[in-house]
């Protein structure tokens, strides 16, 4: 990927649609090897985006999926304390010297770890999903896991990437990330796309889907964006919409399959409520009057 262009089109080949900005920002990223830091409303595409970066790269991708008390230790590694224990059992039992038991033989490597390690291919793409679900302690080793592409592990030593991993993070914006890790990174927000973007992703990811019911599909979707729910649809559910339309053989919207098949696309009784009867009729007329 030697330039933005070919960066471009390294994603379209694995379906992933970006515009030139997000282009951008990733070709920097990895050009320069810094982390990219991308935050944005769930469902818009910014795990995707680590994905398709590890598929065009032929790389292997690493996933740490972030939660509300994950700590260094579940990050990083664990011992083994079962093989450890049945090792001083055997030993016992034969009169041997027990084995070294904190060795990598006893050693679980978790996702930190095991992006720093070498890889078969090239420097592994590590995705650091949800950060903002975790706490400031968390991110406070992140910072220099990210600085210097070291982790320490106390009771063998400090193991340092051979080549840098390439890093995504990504947060959906339940709480401020801190400034220091973002000054670590390269930032950019990921945002609802256009109706012409959103047209094709869904010619990428829903090829089946007919133009006519791909254009009322994204419309009605892009019209529900500017009504006031508790959750907007995402790109994602934009997808599993238009893939649960053609399961059930539709051709165009009526206003009893939006009914019926709300739930692919909002995932909050309350915003389903507000979309039943009336109110997804006068939605579905509005949008074919502005397509027609």
């Amino acid at each position: 990927m030697d330039s933005i262009d070919a960066v471009q089109a390294a994603l379209s080949r694995q379906n992933y649609v970006c515009g030139r900005a997000l282009a951008t920002v990733t070709f920097l990223a990895l050009r320069l090897g810094r982390p990219l830091f991308l935050e944005g409303e769930a469902g818009t595409g910014k795990t995707e985006i680590a994905k398709a970066i590890a598929a065009a790269l032929g790389r292997r991708l690493i996933r740490l999926q972030c939660y509300e008390g994950l700590d260094a230790a579940s990050a990083v590694y664990e011992w083994n304390f079962a093989a450890q224990m049945v090792a001083i059992r055997k030993a016992e039992a034969t009169g041997e010297t027990p084995p070294d038991l904190f060795s990598d033989e006893f050693l679980i490597a978790r996702p930190l770890l095991e992006a720093m390690r070498p890889q078969e291919g090239g420097a592994p793409v590590l995705l650091i999903d949800e950060i903002d679900r975790t706490d400031a302690p968390f991110e406070a080793f992140l910072l220099e896991a990210l600085s210097d592409f070291q982790v320490t592990i106390p009771e063998t030593g400090t193991v340092t990437a051979p080549e840098p991993p390439i890093v995504v993070l990504t947060s959906n914006r339940t709480r401020e990330v801190h400034d220091a890790l973002k000054r670590r990174c390269l930032y950019h927000w990921v945002d609802y796309p256009t109706h012409d973007r959103e047209m094709e992703i869904l010619a990428a990811r829903a090829p089946e889907a007919a133009e006519d019911l791909s254009r009322e599909v994204v419309a009605f979707v892009q019209k529900l964006r500017t009504e006031d729910l508790f959750k907007k649809p995402g790109v994602a559910e934009t997808i599993d919409w238009a893939k649960c339309l053609l399961a059930l053989d539709m051709i165009e919207l009526s206003p009893e399959v939006i009914s019926d098949t709300l739930g692919a696309l909002l995932k909050y009784q309350d915003d389903i409520q507000k979309l039943q009867g009336s109110e997804a009729k006068r939605i579905l007329d509005e949008v074919r009057a502005e397509v027609a």
